[in-house]
């Protein structure tokens, strides 16, 4: 009877282990233990954390990042657009731009995925939806994850209509509905209202998210133009922060000034 009570006593001991464990941490500890064990695990599923772009800056793309260096070929609509196109940054770059973030227009979808390192964005999981949440400008975006498929009677905006699944450890994010104000880059890659963004989120690591983006714009491109992969490193709890980033046209006229001769190795 003593060794049976003694056995039994060791498995419930066993089985409470863990949970005692979780029990005795602080909401925020059980979180980033979950996460920790659900990435270590192999289920790679969650995505959350503020993160940072960290490709640094791709030779001959100057300070601000494209979806790859080189792109497919224009059709005449996006060759006119791009030459009619007035970036405040790079080769082309002039003093009197018309790039509409220049005007506290929002920067649209992809553009706002690959600012350089001081611009962050945090990923937020929901039963039902993730959501980014982008320091320039409070930039928001939210991506259904319930099954549902996209509305037939959506209007067009500036970040579209955006639906996630997850595809083995691979969250794959579908985009449409776009309208045509905002570019694809800096440099004045334009986009029509045809575009379809296919956007493929791994987390390689705990430290280590990539993305890669499938742009599809039948009206602006003659082929799919498929990014290089970008990378993003999670923030440590004391850098993981949102700052109050306000696009505010005095302030971005100022700013803009300092950067519209070419960067070096541009010319």
């Amino acid at each position: 009877m003593r060794r049976s009570l003694v056995s039994s006593i060791a498995v419930l001991a066993a089985a409470l282990a863990s949970p005692a464990i979780l029990l005795s941490q602080t909401p925020s500890q059980q979180s980033e233990t979950e996460r920790t064990r659900a990435v270590t695990s192999g289920v790679h599923h969650d995505l959350s954390g503020v993160w940072i772009y960290s490709n640094g800056f791709p030779r001959g793309q100057g300070l601000y990042g494209s979806p790859s260096k080189d792109a497919p070929s224009m059709t005449p609509w996006a060759q006119t657009r791009y030459d009619a196109a007035k970036p405040g940054y790079g080769p082309r770059a002039v003093a009197d731009g018309n790039d509409p973030v220049l005007r506290c227009n929002p920067a649209g979808l992809p553009r706002a995925l690959y600012y350089p390192n001081q611009d962050p964005h945090e990923i937020v999981q929901t039963r039902d939806r993730v959501f980014m949440f982008f320091e320039r400008d409070h930039l928001w975006r939210q991506i259904w994850t319930d099954g549902r498929g996209h509305p037939k009677d959506l209007v067009s905006t500036w970040l579209g209509d955006s639906i996630g699944k997850w595809e083995g450890d691979t969250f794959v994010v579908d985009t449409v509905d776009f309208n045509d104000k905002s570019w694809l880059d800096s440099y004045g890659h334009p986009h029509s209202e045809q575009l379809h963004l296919v956007e493929r989120y791994r987390r390689m690591d705990h430290e280590t998210l990539t993305m890669q983006l499938v742009i599809d714009d039948p009206k602006a491109y003659t082929a799919t133009w498929v990014s290089d992969t970008k990378i993003y490193k999670l923030l440590s709890k004391d850098k993981a922060v949102l700052g109050e980033f306000f696009c505010i046209p005095d302030e971005e006229d100022s700013f803009t000034k300092k950067f519209r001769e070419p960067a070096a190795g541009e010319k």
